[in-house]
């Protein structure tokens, strides 16, 4: 059952801006009926790519994340580019962080990826038919690639070796594709 928005905004002042986000400040009412300040982080959309081989081998990207000062194991993600379709984003990143391109593409669906604090949308897609070519990460990327099959990954995922959230639900969605599809039985 829909719902009203119980808040009210008073006004909207930019505290930050750069290429990737805008911190926002909103005066606002809050649903107790007090006032309040409410920070938005406003993001381009967030797309994550999980490539799969005919064999069922899948393709993760490590990389060192800087606010969390930890290594990570992801799949193939990045952020859209202004007016930039999902799809065309999803070849895109996919191409420059690990170089494959694929003629088969599943759209599997949206997700919020901390709808507290920001307003950015996750869009996942499932890559098939697979060609490899040469990767051009981002000059703020220093990648490593691994190749494994789809049932070490998603052991990966249930002991926590993967946490990236994009990753993680990027995975279980694939994950129940291809149990529905009968493709695996793990």
């Amino acid at each position: 059952m829909p719902r009203t928005n119980p808040w009210k905004t008073l006004s909207t002042k930019e505290i930050y801006k750069n290429p990737w986000i805008r911190l926002r400040e909103d005066q606002v009412i809050t649903p107790a009926g007090r006032p309040g300040i409410y920070s938005v982080v406003e993001a381009r959309p967030a797309i994550g790519i999980v490539p799969l081989t005919a064999n069922l081998e899948t393709f993760l990207v490590g990389q060192y994340r800087y606010p969390l000062s930890t290594y990570s194991w992801e799949i193939p993600e990045g952020g859209g580019l202004e007016g930039e379709d999902t799809l065309e984003g999803a070849r895109r990143e996919l191409k420059e962080e690990t170089g494959l391109s694929a003629n088969r593409w599943e759209f599997l669906g949206t997700l919020y990826t901390s709808n507290c604090f920001t307003n950015e949308v996750g869009y996942v897609y499932l890559a098939e038919e697979l060609t490899e070519g040469l990767s051009r990460p981002d000059e703020t990327e220093e990648l490593q690639i691994r190749r494994l099959p789809f049932e070490q990954v998603w052991r990966m995922v249930m002991d926590q070796e993967i946490r990236d959230a994009l990753a993680v639900i990027s995975l279980t969605r694939v994950y129940f594709y291809l149990k529905q599809e009968g493709r695996i039985s793990f």
